[in-house]
């Protein structure tokens, strides 16, 4: 697209998915509103920059393929997704019906866009390894990307697969933490703590960096730096955010993990995200 190394153009993709994910979970009276908030700008300097994806053909062979590990946090993905043109915006406003295509957690068979299900934490990285090797096996082109949280990160499942991917030097793979450092009902140091984080993925062979999770330009150069290193093996980015980001009564709060806002608290996010 013209715009898409636009850094003021991708900016305000991400307030519109921001202002959007408070909506539908407004709406649907549901949803994982903090995780949601902290994954905007990851998510947009993916799917309006980097990723290689073609809404008109979601099931294009040689397309980049995503992997939402983090699958509770499923309301950022779909207003993501509608905005980039897999389905229309109005569709948001069915988010958790019994009979919507947009269900709680992504449904890779309902929900045009979805590569994988998922929801259960800790299996992400694993389903990745799986389909980038398939790639690799199958002399294919395509980067294989997984959103994963810190809180997720505590599954002994994750450093499985980082331990065979590293071990392995598996190609085109880039994981992304999405380290606001709270989870469900505590900060993650407090349950258990990830630190030293960055040397725990060099041990298990992945090349490390990190950004800025809310900073755009910061995003797509190390997305670049990553596409770069990843030729020769596993990448993973340490993104760090702020849960709840945008909204000042969410931020870093663990209460807003799993919470949509009711009347109140919507009108008082929606004052603060227009005043932006």
């Amino acid at each position: 697209m013209a715009h898409e190394h636009d850094v003021g153009f991708l900016e305000s993709v991400a307030h519109q998915i921001r202002t959007l994910i408070i909506d539908t979970a407004h709406t649907a009276g549901a949803g994982h509103t903090g995780g949601s908030l902290s994954e905007v700008e990851i998510l947009t300097a993916l799917y309006f920059s980097f990723l290689n994806v073609d809404p008109e053909c979601p099931d294009w062979n040689e397309r980049d393929r995503f992997i939402l590990s983090k699958g509770h946090a499923s309301l950022g993905y779909y207003v993501t997704l509608a905005l980039k043109g897999y389905f229309p915006t109005d569709n948001l406003k069915t988010f958790d019906r019994e009979d919507s295509t947009l269900q709680a957690h992504p449904d890779m068979h309902k929900c045009k866009g979805v590569d994988y299900s998922t929801g259960s934490l800790g299996q992400g990285l694993s389903i990745g390894v799986g389909i980038a090797l398939g790639g690799l096996k199958k002399n294919q082109q395509f980067k294989t990307v997984v959103l994963l949280g810190d809180g997720e990160c505590q599954e002994g499942q994750v450093w499985e697969a980082a331990m065979f991917a590293g071990s392995k030097h598996i190609p085109k793979l880039i994981a992304i933490v999405d380290y606001n450092k709270v989870q469900l009902s505590n900060k993650v140091d407090e349950n258990l703590s990830l630190e030293p984080f960055a040397i725990k993925w060099e041990a298990f062979g992945w090349n490390v960096l990190s950004a800025d999770g809310h900073n755009i330009a910061d995003l797509l150069s190390v997305l670049s730096r990553a596409s770069a290193l990843s030729a020769r093996g596993p990448v993973v980015i340490i993104a760090n955010t702020i849960k709840g980001k945008g909204v000042s009564f969410m931020e870093g709060k663990y209460e807003w993990h799993g919470k949509a806002p009711n009347d109140q608290e919507y009108t008082a996010a929606k004052k603060e995200l227009g005043s932006k």
